[in-house]
């Protein structure tokens, strides 16, 4: 039985479209970088950490598989996470308008006696953004639960000027990278 490590819903959904059964697991697992922590380091710790806090949850479950996810966007070695409130997500939008920025997800699956993941970076370039889009993006609510503030499958898309790489990646699960893991586990995709 796999079980997903994660309450998001952009999760949920994207891992449905691979056609496979999945319980869930909510999991807390701090998210924070350690000092001189590569962003890559960081994004693969934190998933790997939330499929170990779901591994647990689980033992002695017979064939028990967790996956655990972490995606976070990057600009100039600064980790957007999800913003704390309006000000914030309002400071990321400033920032990542009209620059491009990279998206980092992470996928871990763990087993009882193996464990696997991967790591997927995908670049996204911002159009320019007024301080008029930035506020009615921020009002909506659409920024918050977020990393980096924006949802690329939502109002935010209309903000992207290039993608290079992952859709489903910047979305928070890279499916290509997931089908592959799941198969070498022998999950049937």
């Amino acid at each position: 039985m796999i079980h997903l490590a994660s309450q998001s819903p952009r999760r949920r959904e994207l891992l449905a479209l691979l056609g496979v059964e999945f319980g869930l697991l909510d999991v807390e697992v701090p998210e924070q970088r350690a000092p001189g922590e590569p962003p890559e380091d960081y994004v693969s710790r934190v998933a790997r950490e939330k499929a170990g806090a779901g591994l647990l949850k689980v033992v002695g479950a017979p064939g028990a598989l967790v996956l655990g996810a972490d995606t976070e966007v990057v600009l100039d070695d600064e980790v957007f996470g999800k913003p704390a409130d309006a000000d914030d997500a309002a400071r990321m939008l400033r920032r990542l308008a009209g620059r491009t920025h990279r998206v980092i997800s992470a996928v871990w699956l763990l087993s009882a006696g193996c464990e696997g993941h991967a790591v997927n970076v995908s670049e996204v370039r911002f159009a320019e953004l007024g301080e008029d889009e930035i506020a009615a993006y921020v009002a909506s609510g659409e920024c918050f639960g977020k990393a980096g503030a924006y949802a690329i499958q939502g109002r935010a898309g209309g903000f992207v000027a290039h993608l290079s790489g992952s859709y489903s990646g910047v979305m928070g699960l890279p499916l290509y990278e997931t089908r592959v893991l799941l198969r070498r586990f022998g999950v049937a995709v």
